[in-house]
């Protein structure tokens, strides 16, 4: 009974670090809001400000601070090649919706074509492996093809359904301009047909054009 309660617990977190079980307080929103300026300490490269984001029916987006290293939890696709030099931002809705850009800065571009191609093939085979590691967990996958920005950018979609009833559904993307990669995330409960991948992929458009 121990092992299998500790091995469902891992199936909730690598869940919820791509889905939208996010709960964010009432009070926590004026603090995130006042610290959404887009950029970070040293003005390059820039983050996306919540209003760049895929617009949500009833609420508004909140922002962290831009903040340097790995975030944690790490997200369940492309998370497992971000290296601690990463700098990331958090953002959310009041209600089932969350977000996440991650932005690496590479010693060289071909360093970063190599680190984009890296977070691609993650992010390709994150269906099979979140099924290979989580038993209790369903993946599928699309591929929503490759944006012409900069050195180019790279939409995917994973949607997973737990044998206890939760569907959530992840879009993902990775773009890159010079020696700088980016990461970005969009999740909440659902399924495909709930996925805004139109207004992720101008998001993710918005996120590469900044990176300077």
């Amino acid at each position: 009974m121990n092992v299998r309660a500790r091995g469902t617990r891992r199936v909730v977190a690598a869940v919820a670090a791509m889905a939208a079980g996010v709960a964010v307080t009432v009070a926590a929103v004026p603090a995130a809001a006042a610290s959404a300026s887009g950029t970070s300490a040293s003005g390059t490269p820039r983050f996306l400000a919540p209003d760049e984001l895929p617009p949500h029916p009833t609420s508004p987006w909140y922002a962290g601070p831009v903040t340097a290293g790995q975030p944690d939890p790490l997200p369940a696709c492309g998370g497992d090649p971000l290296p601690s030099i990463a700098g990331h931002r958090n953002y959310w809705t009041e209600y089932d919706t969350n977000a996440l850009q991650v932005t690496v800065v590479e010693r060289s571009e071909q360093r970063a074509k190599d680190f984009a191609a890296l977070l691609r093939k993650d992010l390709a085979d994150c269906a099979e492996k979140l099924m290979r590691e989580y038993p209790d967990v369903t993946a599928t996958e699309k591929y929503y093809g490759k944006l012409n920005v900069e050195e180019g950018a790279y939409v995917y979609g994973v949607h997973t359904t737990t044998t206890w009833g939760a569907s959530d559904i992840g879009l993902y993307s990775v773009g890159r301009d010079g020696a700088t990669v980016t990461l970005v995330r969009w999740a909440q409960m659902g399924n495909f047909q709930h996925a805004q991948v139109d207004d992720f992929k101008n998001t993710t458009v918005t996120a590469v054009n900044k990176l300077y």
